[in-house]
Order: C-alpha cells, then sequence, then structure tokens
C-alpha cells in the first residue's frame, strides 16, 4: 500500500526536555523541522520513544498541539494515547481529537494483562470514541501482552482501526493477518524493518529514523520499486546504527543522545526512571555516526 492515513516514513518522536526535566517546544520544534527536512511524512507523538509513560494528560496533549504547529500539513501527526484505563484512553483519543491529531496510536493495556476479550472491547471502545484512524501497537515486550493473531483480524472489522506498528517481530503472524485483512502495516522495530517491508509492509514507525529518515526513505522507495539491493545495502549500512541506537541502552535515551551529538536539541535530558547515557554508550554512538552515512 502507497497511500497511508499515517504517513508512511514516521518516526516515534523523542519529547525534548530541558535540564530540569520540563518539557522544551524549542527542542520539540527544532526535532520536527529536522524529521520533516529528512524525508518524513508522519510523527508519531507521545510513543514509547516520547517518554509518555512519565508525561502527564496535559503535557501530552502539549507536545500534539507543538507538533501539530510546526509540522503544519507537511506530516501527518500520530498521538499516543495508550493506557491501562480504558477510560483515560477514551479521553485522551477525544483530547487529542480536539487537539488536531490526524490519527491515534494506540498499545495494548499494559500491567493488568487483559483476556483478549478485553483488549477487544477496549480498542472498541477507543476506537468508537472519535472518527479517527487508529494505529494499533503491538508491543508485548513493554506491556506483557501482544495482539494475538485472531484478535487483530477481529479488530481489522472496526472502520476506524485502520493499521498495526508491529514491535512484536513475528513476521509469520504479521504474514497471516495481512493476508487475512487490508489492515495498513508497520515495522516497529528498526532491526527488522527491510524483512517487513519486503512482504508488504506499508512503511515504518522508526527511532533511528531521527538520524536516518533519509536512508529509511530510500529504502521504503526502493522496496516500492522492487530494487531490494538498494533496500539490503541501505539496511547494511545502517547496522551500526541501529545497533548503537536499539541495543545499548533505551532506544529514547540513546535519540536524544544522538540529537544532541548532531545538534539538533541541547539537552539530551530524560525523566526518571531513565538516565542520561554514559560516557561509555555515548562513544559507541560517536563511532556509529563515524561509520554511518546519513545523507
Amino acid at each position: 500500500m502507497t497511500t497511508s492515513p499515517f504517513g508512511r516514513v514516521l518516526t516515534a518522536m523523542v519529547s525534548p526536555m530541558t535540564p530540569d526535566g520540563e518539557l522544551d517546544p524549542v527542542g520539540t520544534k527544532a526535532v520536527v523541522e529536522h524529521l520533516l527536512a529528512t524525508g518524513h511524512d508522519g510523527i508519531v507523538v507521545n510513543g514509547t520513544t516520547g517518554e509518555s509513560a512519565t508525561l502527564t494528560s496535559a503535557e501530552s496533549m502539549e507536545m500534539v498541539e507543538w507538533v501539530i504547529e510546526a509540522a503544519g500539513e507537511q506530516a501527518q501527526v500520530v498521538a499516543g494515547v495508550g493506557s491501562n484505563d480504558t477510560r483515560h484512553a477514551v479521553e485522551m483519543a477525544k483530547l487529542a481529537r480536539d487537539a488536531g491529531a490526524d490519527a491515534l496510536l494506540l498499545v495494548t493495556p499494559y500491567y493488568n494483562k487483559p483476556t483478549q476479550a478485553g483488549v477487544l472491547a477496549h480498542c472498541r471502545a477507543v476506537a468508537d470514541a472519535t472518527d479517527l484512524p487508529v494505529l494499533l501497537y503491538d508491543i508485548p515486550g513493554r506491556t506483557g501482552i501482544p495482539f494475538a493473531t485472531e484478535t487483530l483480524i477481529a479488530l481489522a472489522e472496526h472502520p476506524n482501526i485502520r493499521g498495526v506498528k508491529d514491535a512484536k517481530g513475528d513476521l509469520w503472524a504479521a504474514t497471516h493477518v495481512m493476508a487475512a485483512t487490508d489492515l495498513l502495516w508497520f515495522s516497529g522495530a528498526d532491526e527488522v524493518n527491510l524483512p517487513y517491508l519486503a512482504q508488504g509492509a506499508t512503511g515504518i514507525v522508526s527511532v533511528v529514523g531521527h538520524i536516518a529518515g533519509r536512508r529509511y526513505a530510500d529504502m521504503v522507495t526502493a522496496v516500492d520499486a522492487g530494487d531490494l539491493a538498494t533496500a539490503r545495502r541501505i539496511h547494511l549500512d545502517l547496522l551500526p546504527i541501529v545497533d548503537a541506537l536499539m541495543t545499548t541502552s533505551q532506544g529514547a535515551i540513546m535519540a536524544k543522545a544522538a540529537l544532541t551529538e548532531l545538534g539538533i536539541i541541547e539537552h539530551a535530558t530524560v525523566r526518571l526512571p531513565y538516565v542520561e547515557s554514559p560516557p561509555e554508550h555515548l562513544e559507541i554512538l560517536r563511532a556509529a555516526l563515524a561509520l554511518t552515512d546519513l545523507s
């Protein structure tokens, strides 16, 4: 699928902060402008990499408003509204709609570990709350519960549920859902962007896209053209930086460090329980940046 209400090359954007841990509107604008200039047609706000778990509801909506203002009509803004409290998720969905978001990102209810029947009811309630397209977010490594294949097939019947951000990494399960539904599929883990695109994913929701957006946009274009050799070369070229950001500590921590190294934001501040990168992690990052062609 080459059209999407979410965009196709998206990054799950960090939430820039000042040294005292407050949200930084200047840094937010700088990151949005950087993403727009590097091949993105979609931006996810208040996702995992945006440290959504440590933002208040008011802060989350502030981020949505700032990103919408900075992006204008140049990219789709997808607002994370996930919660383990369905009533809260419904409220956040309505607030995001009122703030002007183009779409919603909805994670499985974390910590509670509901049954799949509960997951179905939760997602349908949030999808019913607005007329915005919903991108389901499957990341059981963080939530403790996956979307079962049968659950995704059932949720695909809802007119507002339009896609899946897959950070589960089960390509065969994804194939079954893609074959049985019209859901738009997005790789949610940079390590497997190429395999997902090669088997028919619409696009990516990246962390490494903070600094390698142009390369990932080229990868999507190459796969569209059937040029797997070019797509594979990009995949291999990005190995050092994907390892540095995704396997050194946590994506949000390393993405902020990388943006600081590149001079896009001034501070790599994160909120507890995250802590900033120690010197040895920065050395890994700098070495990867030196090895990687980001142009």
